[in-house]
């Protein structure tokens, strides 16, 4: 008896686990360790370029403040040059996440006050996938956000800096509890580990979870009003795969309205319509992350890890007025419950109409608000927008504990969900996602758009409480549609504000109305529906929609967006034309804050003068009005026009190599 007393006494003082750059990349690509409250205890927190102006929710004149850019700690000299901090924190700790909408000039990473950096090199570079040390997912762009998700682990101290500024940025990073054991990261053990890290990035791109065990059973009919319960076996064990499948002739309502519910030991954690809760939004759109997976007709798929210590169950239940077919599956694996095991949560809100204010202001859209311990691990935002004006433009603001001021303060909405610019293309990444985005053809922000966060070493523990807002920022005064889903790990007795809303989901889907036809320019040759007979290497070409963008004056609300990296690069381009009759040729391109300088030819002919396409400052597109390229005289039923990068303004940003071309007029010469 003795005996057995002292072996419990050992395992209950038995330190918590060392931290090292090993230990993090096996932490990411293990989908239990968030269901667990963390050993060694941390809080997670964000330094960012948020407007400076926001000090208190209290003073609402200054909380919405959108200055979120070009703000750091301190400039300061480091061996002649200057360095901008954009991070400057003590240990023991770690930085899991690097995110910039444009960034520039040397990113260094410093621990333990060492000054030489353990990572150092072209911050587009670092965040863009592109560099020797880091590669895609870890390091990537999508949608022009840029993203670093590699650990640096720190014992004492850690600085991340740049040597240029005029640039958003966002760093998560873990503080661990005093006295943890941390293994500082360094520039050698880092390259010793490329192997390592590879390996990583092969597991988030392949690792689709768990092999199923059982094949899925045939789909079944669920009538308005039924549901369809699995009870999953007694005692200590955890769901590790969970499959749906839904056929109905309404997807888009069926998504909405078949409701997944889970209940664990007693308590109902999980209530979210089914396309929200494995992140589809509205519908079924195809993507795949970390945790999910949708596939059409109607294919869903998660694993989420999800304990219990003595019962669990989960259900369909059909709130829609049709019947509706359906597949229920899941798979269940043994689990040692302990003091440190939590309950998953998946709860959702949908608010529709919300006022969007415009030039009038803003407000704070509540996702969730816990009370109690646990682990917050990720979110959907669904979104119906009526215009094609950007709805996205407020910062989230997550308070952790009950304290003052949130230790998570944003730049943008679409900062959060890691990409920028409000850009409207689809992309998938193990960590976020967009999934749908209705505008995607015409450029714009209009109609529905879901986007996606999950968190692995950026996951936010709490040991009170926790509250996330996001800003509802339009830049058009507007009726729009939000619905959140949130996802947590919670310890029981933990409570939440988000209780089963099946009106909601009973609610017919709201669809944005028809939107006018676009503007055209008289006579217009869309640039971006020329064929490309020829672009430079590493040169991305491809039509981007301006219908967000004011004067909303490019014609077809499009142009052909160029992504040049470098002077040299380049782009032609066919033009039909009548057969051996001379025309004027008259240009009608965009100017942009990343743009350069660019050169036109006509059939191998310097056509007009060399164009500055530089904006004049951040943020600011604007159309050129019309370029005189002169006169051609075709030889044939077509012409080449060629676009060449030959410079960019010393003001400019990024590679001073982007341009964009709206459309082509061609009149009679004589």
């Amino acid at each position: 008896m003795l005996s057995t007393l002292i072996a419990v006494a050992s395992v209950a003082l038995a330190a918590p686990p060392q931290v090292t750059f090993q230990s993090l990349l096996s932490e990411m690509t293990d989908r239990s360790s968030v269901a667990r409250y963390p050993a060694p205890s941390y809080v997670c927190s964000q330094s960012s370029s948020y407007d400076r102006a926001s000090t208190s929710p209290s003073n609402g004149e200054t909380w919405f403040a959108n200055g979120d850019y070009n703000q750091f700690i301190r400039v300061e000299e480091a061996n002649g040059r200057k360095e901008w901090v954009m991070m400057d924190q003590a240990g023991p700790g770690a930085v899991v996440r690097i995110w910039s909408a444009n960034p520039k000039g040397v990113l260094r990473v410093y621990v333990d006050n060492d000054t030489t950096p353990v990572l150092e090199g072209s911050m587009e570079a670092m965040l863009g996938g592109k560099n020797d040390v880091v590669g895609a997912p870890l390091s990537q762009e999508s949608a022009r956000g840029w993203n670093l998700y590699l650990p640096i682990p720190y014992a004492k101290h850690c600085k991340v800096t740049s040597d240029r500024n005029e640039f958003y940025y966002q760093i998560n990073y873990r503080t661990y509890e005093k006295g943890s054991d941390v293994v500082s990261a360094s520039a050698a053990l880092l390259k010793g580990n490329l192997d390592a890290i590879k390996a990583v990035n092969k597991e988030l791109i392949e690792d689709n979870g768990p092999e199923p065990k059982a094949p899925p059973p045939p789909k079944k009919k669920l009538a308005p009003g039924a549901e369809y319960a699995i009870d999953l076996p007694e005692g200590q064990h955890a769901i590790e795969s969970l499959r749906v499948s839904i056929s109905a002739k309404d997807m888009e309502q069926a998504g909405r309205s078949i409701v997944v519910v889970g209940t664990f030991d007693g308590e109902q954690t999980i209530w979210c319509p089914v396309s929200e809760f494995f992140g589809s939004g509205v519908g079924v759109n195809e993507y795949r992350d970390w945790y999910r997976s949708v596939q059409k007709p109607g294919e869903f798929s998660c694993r989420w890890v999800m304990p219990y210590a003595k019962t669990g169950s989960i259900k369909l239940v059909n709130l829609g007025k049709d019947p509706v077919g359906m597949m229920l599956l899941t798979d269940v694996r043994d689990w040692a419950w302990n003091d440190n095991s939590m309950h998953f949560f998946a709860r959702w809100r949908s608010d529709y109409p919300i006022r969007a204010l415009g030039a009038r202001g803003t407000q704070d859209y509540n996702y969730v608000d816990i009370k109690g311990a646990g682990v917050y691990v990720g979110d959907n935002l669904s979104i119906m927008n009526p215009v094609p004006e950007w709805w996205g433009e407020g910062d989230e603001k997550i308070f952790v504990d009950g304290e003052a001021f949130p230790s998570h303060f944003g730049t943008g909405t679409e900062d959060y969900y890691g990409y920028a610019w409000c850009c409207p293309l689809k992309f998938e990444h193990p960590y976020h996602a967009q999934p749908r985005v209705d505008g995607q053809l015409a450029g714009n922000n209009y109609g529905h758009t879901t986007v996606s966060r999950v968190r692995a070493l950026d996951a936010i523990p709490f040991a009170k409480s926790l509250k996330f807002d996001m800003e509802v920022w339009h830049w058009k005064e507007c009726d729009v549609a939000y619905a959140a889903t949130s996802y947590f790990y919670a310890k029981p007795g933990a409570t939440h504000n988000r209780p089963a809303i099946p009106e909601a989901a009973r609610a017919i889907v709201p669809q944005p109305p028809p939107l006018p036809p676009p503007f055209k320019i008289e006579g217009a040759i869309e640039c971006e529906d020329l064929k490309v007979l020829k672009s430079a290497p590493d040169v991305t070409v491809g039509g981007q929609g301006m219908g967000s963008f004011k004067p909303r004056t490019w014609s077809g609300e499009g142009h052909l967006w160029v992504q040049g990296r470098r002077v040299g690069d380049f782009v032609e381009l066919k033009v039909p034309c009548e057969k051996g009759k001379p025309v004027k040729v008259a240009l009608h391109a965009t100017k942009s804050w990343d743009y350069g300088v660019v050169r036109f030819s006509i059939d191998g002919k310097q056509a007009g003068k060399d164009i500055d396409l530089f904006s004049g400052g951040q943020g600011k597109v604007e159309p050129t009005g019309e370029i005189d390229l002169g006169v051609v005289e075709p030889k044939g039923d077509l012409f080449i026009l060629r676009a060449e990068v030959v410079g960019g303004n010393e003001k400019s940003m990024g590679s001073k190599a982007f341009f964009g071309l709206d459309c082509l007029v061609l009149t009679p010469a004589r």
